[in-house]
């Protein structure tokens, strides 16, 4: 299986390096500083599961030709578009598009460029970043890539793809139920970047304020009652692990959301917290915190635009 990641950052540089870390087929699409790095000093990443130094292969936007079994998509969502045409020219009629993306507006998006039947489900859990010399930082034991027929249940290619995985080092998730599993961590982000980034605190900072915590869990209950209206509540697990990260005393976790806001960035607001507002609205569910957590990120989005 030839496996095309799209960048060499933190996110799909880590999941692509470990599989090139394996001995799969996998080859990075990188604009030519990206690509100059590499070659240089090679796919660096330092992590808890162990640290590689890797020699890959790129190739740039004019030296891309030819089509791949798999596209793996991991940029910002504020990046899409671009990313789109980006891998557009390596998406044959029997490639599979396998997005790791936070949230579920992306869907639509890349259906409509390449058809519903070539875009696998996926979603990972990581926190990683890049250094300052382009390094992977993996900041945590977390290191899990999730991915399935949308439709639900396996398929020759989600086994493949499983199979090109199986000696990655990184946790694998072949998922049967991968939709089910792609709510319940928007049911958990949506919150998560919502009060992390209207508080602009920590989810540890925020137990300690006196409604802080009432208002985190009114923030995921809104969250989940969308999620139950399009068929895919919450399960009784999920909801104890999410409200577990989102009400942990002493937690230092904000979403990464709210560190764009903080370095002066573009955000992924209108994709995670305003989607989920669109859809409570089309749902017919109240949610006062969700409006007003977009509301404070459009006007950050106002100001750093002006």
């Amino acid at each position: 299986m030839r496996i095309l990641i799209l960048g060499a950052g933190a996110t799909g540089g880590y999941f692509g390096g470990r599989l090139a870390e394996s001995g799969a087929d996998v080859t990075f699409l990188v604009r030519p500083k990206r690509a100059a790095l590499l070659a240089e000093k090679g796919l660096r990443i330092q992590s808890p599961h162990g640290d590689a130094r890797l020699a890959v292969k790129t190739v740039t936007a004019d030296t891309l030709s030819g089509h791949w079994d798999v596209v793996l998509l991991s940029c910002k969502a504020y990046d899409l578009d671009e990313s789109i045409k980006a891998i557009a020219p390596a998406v044959g009629p029997d490639s599979a598009v396998l997005p790791i993306l936070n949230g579920l507006a992306h869907y639509g998006a890349l259906d409509a460029a390449f058809g519903a039947g070539r875009v696998i489900g996926g979603l990972c859990h990581i926190f990683s970043t890049l250094g300052k010399e382009g390094e992977i930082l993996h900041m945590n034991a977390i290191h899990r890539i999730t991915f399935g027929e949308r439709s639900g249940g396996t398929s020759p290619r989600t086994e493949a793809l499983a199979k090109a995985f199986a000696g990655a080092n990184c946790e694998t998730r072949h998922s049967p139920e991968v939709m089910q599993e792609a709510w319940e961590k928007y049911v958990l982000l949506a919150p998560l970047a919502s009060m992390t980034c209207l508080m602009r605190a920590s989810v540890g900072t925020i137990m300690d304020t006196g409604d802080g915590e009432a208002l985190m869990r009114e923030t995921f209950e809104e969250c989940a009652t969308v999620a139950a209206r399009a068929g895919h509540g919450p399960r009784p697990e999920a909801r104890d692990l999410a409200l577990g990260f989102l009400t942990q005393k002493g937690s230092a976790m904000t979403a990464s959301m709210m560190r764009d806001l903080e370095a002066g960035g573009p955000t992924e607001g209108e994709h995670i917290v305003g989607d989920m507002l669109r859809r409570a609205r089309a749902a017919g569910v109240a949610a006062p915190m969700l409006r007003t957590a977009l509301a404070h990120l459009q006007a950050y989005e106002i100001r750093r635009k002006a």
